[in-house]
């Protein structure tokens, strides 16, 4: 590859970017996402109303520990999972819906060069959309707390950090997720089916023997997270204890399982024909 192609392909893909972020953020088919972004907002402001208008005294360190559950068992595993099946599969999927995917495969355009483009036109939405909703409910949850203790424990007791670490862990949440089911949608045509299995997959993730746990997304995004979560459950007793994964090899670890899924899904694009009809 010579500079002159590597430049032009880097300029396509930008252009794809571009143009895929506007219909991924207007697309009708994805309001319920917004509404799904909300969900975990609306809860913790809700916390807090309920603690204002009855006066309770704040605990900090039990709502953080509340935030992590609720990140971990519900934003992680439904709210970005549900929310990447819906841009990530219709990257492609819906231009066969709405007939119009000839259009791209028309253009003096190279395949894996469409797939990146689109591929980070729906990192860049999900990453945006949950990024917000992450950061919306920090403050939702921290709203009942005098400003002097919100400032203190942000400034000096790691707070600056774990809000850091929680967006951080959403934006890696999106681009494995996002990995997953974009080979997914070359895979299946109705995005239902992989989404059963892969979640549940994740959800059987504590269960697993400790190398099986590693071929999955959220080990490594819990492995990140800056408090645990503790597992809550009747079956709670069969969980396999793994050793957390350091950063330093749980984001590489990460981005390796997503590239993995882009390789096998750019083979696919390549021999991708259309048949309007079959959809």
């Amino acid at each position: 590859m010579n500079s002159d192609s590597g430049n032009l392909w880097r300029e396509q893909v930008m252009a794809i970017m571009r143009l895929e972020i506007k219909k991924n953020f207007l697309a009708r088919r994805g309001l319920w996402i917004y509404l799904l972004a909300l969900a975990p907002v609306l809860l913790f402001a809700g916390h807090s109303f309920e603690r204002l208008r009855h006066g309770r005294v704040c605990d900090l360190g039990q709502d953080n520990l509340i935030f992590a559950t609720v990140f971990q068992f519900f934003f992680l595993r439904l709210a970005v999972f549900f929310g990447c099946v819906g841009v990530f599969m219709n990257l492609f999927r819906g231009e066969m819906l709405e007939k119009s995917l000839h259009y791209y495969l028309l253009t003096p355009v190279r395949r894996e060069v469409l797939l990146a483009g689109k591929y980070l036109s729906g990192v860049v939405t999900t990453v945006v959309i949950f990024g917000t909703s992450a950061a919306l409910s920090l403050a939702g949850l921290y709203w009942h707390i005098h400003p002097q203790v919100v400032r203190q424990y942000l400034l000096e007791g790691g707070g600056l950090e774990h809000v850091a670490a929680y967006l951080g862990i959403t934006a890696l949440a999106c681009i494995g997720y996002g990995g997953v089911f974009l080979l997914m949608s070359f895979l299946f045509n109705n995005p239902m089916i992989p989404a059963a299995i892969v979640l549940v997959w994740e959800g059987l993730n504590p269960f697993l023997p400790a190398a099986l746990k590693k071929i999955s997304v959220i080990f490594y995004l819990q492995s990140l997270c800056p408090l645990e979560a503790p597992l809550r459950s009747k079956w709670a007793f069969l969980a396999i204890n793994a050793n957390a994964t350091p950063p330093y090899l749980a984001v590489p670890g990460l981005l390796l399982v997503t590239l993995a899924g882009l390789y096998l899904a750019a083979r696919k694009v390549r021999k991708l024909e259309i048949n309007y009809g079959a959809e």
